[in-house]
């Protein structure tokens, strides 16, 4: 159907925190979205978002999803709750996109991309970092052969959240209401990236530890070694315990001696809907046989593209925007479900690695005879131990 006639989709939201706004400002300004309703559990939050972007305001999830027959929900509740929202919107007939991650774990996404199928709904998760211009050279690059095979990848964050950080909402930094640190919130999008970059993982060895957060119980430090299904190597170290922050960078190495890599972040990973300026993202590394000279005339053009674009919304809508078109078009969105629970899967591989002290390999299924969250509730972080030995 030509665009000029299509029907908007009606959207709605649920949680309207923060990152909710982001979601907002796309769907009431985006041709395809007739932004209707929202819905919190603190009636006066969504009174006031509500009326910020003239719709209508709920506390009850199904009760607007009955009276508005929203056509996709954007999902920007704490983690834990992500399935709960999916599995009840698509039970209504609703498309989902939900933020990242798609749930804290295996279970939760196993459950909302059922939900998702049995209805005949889509599924989308936000991993706007895939959009970045310099990461979609590396992934061209890749694809077109440039380096050869890929066979190692590194990953680097080295970022910093501050106690004041943990205090802004009371969900943060509690396995219960969080479902993790630095790997399910914060590198959750440069996980994505590595492994999409990278392709499948075949086995995972890894750690995690909390070094100097005294004041949450959750993570905020993980690294791993990863071998690969086409036998290439990986390594990653994100953490959010360098003061104040320093960077989030990808590299891939091919089999024919080239590189590609991008720095997404400068200092520490932005905070959705508070950050007010952030670095832009720019290649860093890029000696492809005869395009070695391009790498200074990308950082500006990259560093000129964020003068004039919001860089912490700017993505956000561009992913937003190929939802709406996936549901008008019938196909599937930039990233899916089983997308989304990759990097779910990988990340549940570093709790279970530390807690069963051996490598993980994959394909990972959802435990359903353990109640230790994949290993999160049975370690003791560095920062509540009296000594190391």
């Amino acid at each position: 159907m030509p665009d000029h006639i299509r029907k908007p989709v009606r959207t709605a939201l649920v949680g309207c925190g923060k990152v909710g706004h982001t979601h907002a400002q796309a769907l009431k300004t985006l041709p395809q979205s007739e932004f209707s309703a929202v819905c919190d559990q603190d009636a006066q939050r969504a009174a006031d978002f509500a009326a910020q972007y003239g719709v209508q305001p709920y506390t009850n999830f199904e009760a607007m999803l009955e009276e508005t027959d929203a056509g996709m929900v954007s999902v920007c509740t704490p983690h834990p709750v992500h399935a709960e929202s999916i599995v009840a919107a698509a039970g209504k007939g609703a498309h989902v996109l939900t933020e990242k991650p798609l749930a804290p774990d295996l279970q939760g996404c196993d459950r909302s991309i059922l939900a998702c199928r049995q209805n005949g709904v889509r599924l989308g998760v936000i991993s706007q970092r895939r959009l970045y211009q310099p990461v979609v050279r590396m992934s061209q690059a890749i694809d077109q052969g440039k380096i050869g095979v890929p066979v190692l990848a590194t990953l680097t964050v080295m970022g910093w959240r501050s106690e004041d950080y943990y205090q802004m909402d009371a969900w943060r930094g509690k396995w219960g209401s969080e479902g993790g640190g630095v790997l399910v919130n914060q590198t959750v999008h440069q996980l994505d990236v590595f492994q999409w970059l990278m392709g499948p993982i075949d086995e995972l060895f890894g750690y995690w530890d909390n070094l100097n957060h005294p004041y949450i119980e959750v993570e905020d430090t993980a690294i791993a070694v990863v071998r690969f299904q086409n036998g290439g190597l990986g390594q990653i170290l994100v953490s959010n315990s360098q003061k104040p922050g320093f960077y989030g960078k990808i590299h891939v190495h091919g089999s024919n001696g080239a590189s590609v890599g991008a720095q997404t972040e400068g200092g520490s990973p932005f905070v959705a809907g508070v950050s007010t300026d952030v670095e832009p993202p720019i290649n860093d590394v890029w000696t492809v046989p005869g395009e070695e000279g391009l790498l200074p005339a990308w950082q500006e053009q990259d560093r000129q593209f964020a003068r004039t674009h919001d860089i912490m919304s700017y993505y956000h809508r561009q992913q937003i925007d190929d939802m709406l078109n996936a549901i008008l078009e019938d196909r599937q969105p930039l990233v899916d479900g089983e997308d989304g629970r990759k990097s779910v899967e990988l990340f549940t591989a570093i709790y279970r690695s530390q807690r069963d002290h051996v490598p993980i390999h994959f394909p990972l299924l959802a435990e359903s005879d353990r109640d230790d969250y994949d290993g999160r509730l049975v370690y003791q972080p560095f920062s509540h131990r009296s000594a190391r030995r």
